[in-house]
């Protein structure tokens, strides 16, 4: 089904089967206001349907053959390559994402469905002889992983597809069922991948899609029968959930406000190209977006000036324009919030070097000068398109700006010393440190994730099923080894 021409709203997937409920939800773009699509959303008695059929497919679920889980999930990668271009647009359509970075979310889509399904094949038990001691003679464990149960994701608006399939793609590979809460302003593409999941042979009840609202939310957070909540979202939601459920096996991956180091041996025109492009890109609403800029005092001049070349050189406007590379934002609320952070630190004594400048649901690209340590564009994150530019003496000092702050999700080091770069792995406070390139690089097979408020937990294939799972230990007594 078009959503996008067609009146009916898109049902939802209520454990493996479409259903519709008695209320209705609409999507709208950003850009210019249109109707996207709409959605039907579930009754309060069609939520504890889809909660009793994950809780009720459990042990089904954790005994599937892993090539069964497997097959599924290649088929589900197959599928998105097969509905790509269909998934882009209704992707930007209803995120306000250009073409440029909805295609390809689309394709990292499809990677961490295959990376899933090869996981899936490898995820076997380990043996460990015990007899290295003489009253363990004749000992074996056998170390296997184990679900915790079923898995209550909430996920966000910013990567609509990719981040649901974060979540779904281990659950399915480690044998959990999954209820999806996507974000109200883009469930579209998480009902599509639902459309997919419906092809595949999984029991039903493995996993349900409902779009319900956020205020209906705590009902699933707080259900005993979804053991495990994995949340991609703001801190301040994140934290409320893990203190709302202390018992329960929480994993957050939650903001950052990240920074780019640019050290003087380094190629300041790389440097200037990537940092402007993933300032900027997903309308820098990206937990790994570059906010920070920290160079090194004696290229300064030199790569303030390439910078705002970049940034001036960026293609702005219509997500649907085949060239734009930066879009709006998700709603004018979030760019009116950038903006008045923007001139909240002017207020305080900033220079902006460019843009500044707000239209409707759209900020200019910004690179904002001598900005207090304590105005938000420099402590928090602002989820927007603003870079802050600050100076240091030494590298000492750039890593002490680096670990100024209550984040710590990821970092980019621009150096062309291997020493450097080990330093930096050692004493940077994040969870990933990027060598030659801007904190926005992903790979959605390495572990992902932060430390400090930048959460707890780690996604990635194989990180991810780890997280869902815990070890459990059989001994084998009176074997001849």
């Amino acid at each position: 089904m078009d959503v996008s021409r067609s009146s009916d709203p898109r049902p939802f997937w209520l454990a493996g089967r479409p259903a519709t409920g008695d209320a209705e939800g609409t999507v709208t773009n950003s850009h210019d206001g249109r109707v996207v699509g709409a959605y039907s959303i579930p009754t309060a008695e069609q939520v504890e349907h889809a909660v009793a059929a994950a809780d009720a497919v459990r042990g089904q679920a954790a005994a599937l053959p892993l090539h069964v889980r497997a097959e599924a999930l290649a088929h589900v990668a197959g599928r998105l390559g097969e509905r790509a271009e269909e998934l882009a647009r209704l992707i930007g359509g209803e995120n306000g994402k250009p073409l440029l970075w909805a295609r390809g979310e689309v394709g990292r889509a499809v990677s961490t469905f295959r990376f899933a399904a090869e996981e899936a094949r490898r995820f076997s038990g380990e043996v460990q002889r015990l007899d290295t001691e003489a009253a363990a003679r004749g000992r074996l464990a056998y170390i296997s992983r184990v679900p915790y149960g079923p898995v209550l994701a909430i996920t966000p608006f910013n990567f609509p597809l990719n981040l649901v399939a974060h979540k779904v793609a281990p659950a399915i590979a480690v044998g959990a069922p999954i209820i999806v809460k996507p974000a109200p302003k883009t469930p579209l593409s998480a009902l599509v991948l639902g459309d997919i999941l419906a092809e595949t042979d999984l029991p039903e009840g493995m996993f349900s899609v409902l779009p319900v609202p956020n205020e209906r939310a705590g009902a699933l957070v707080e259900d005993p029968r979804l053991p495990v909540i994995s949340f991609t979202g703001s801190g301040p939601v994140g934290y409320a959930i893990m203190d709302q459920v202390p018992r329960k096996h929480v994993t957050l991956e939650l903001g950052g406000n990240a920074a780019a180091v640019v050290l003087a041996d380094a190629d300041l025109d790389w440097a200037a190209t990537r940092i402007a492009l993933f300032s900027n890109y997903q309308a820098g609403q990206s937990c790994i977006a570059v906010q920070r800029v920290i160079v090194e005092d004696t290229v300064g001049e030199e790569f303030t000036e390439k910078l705002l070349k970049a940034v001036g050189a960026l293609v702005t406007g219509d997500p649907a324009d085949e060239r734009t590379q930066v879009g709006p934002l998700i709603s004018e609320e979030a760019a009116i919030r950038v903006e008045s952070w923007i001139e909240e630190a002017v207020a305080a004594g900033a220079r902006v070097l460019i843009g500044g400048t707000r239209d409707g649901a759209a900020v200019a690209p910004t690179v904002l000068a001598d900005v207090p340590a304590g105005a938000k564009v420099a402590c928090e994150e602002i989820f927007g398109p603003v870079m802050i530019l600050q100076r240091v003496g030494s590298v000492d000092e750039a890593f002490a700006a680096v670990n100024d702050s209550r984040y710590g999700l990821q970092a980019g080091v621009f150096t062309r010393s291997l020493d450097i770069a080990f330093r930096a792995n050692r004493e940077l406070e994040v969870g990933g440190v990027i060598i030659g390139d801007v904190p926005s690089y992903r790979a959605d097979q390495m572990p992902y994730g932060g430390v400090k408020e930048s959460g707890v937990g780690r996604e990635g294939l194989r990180s991810a099923m780890a997280d869902l799972t815990y070890e459990k230990v059989m001994v084998l007594t009176g074997l001849t080894l």
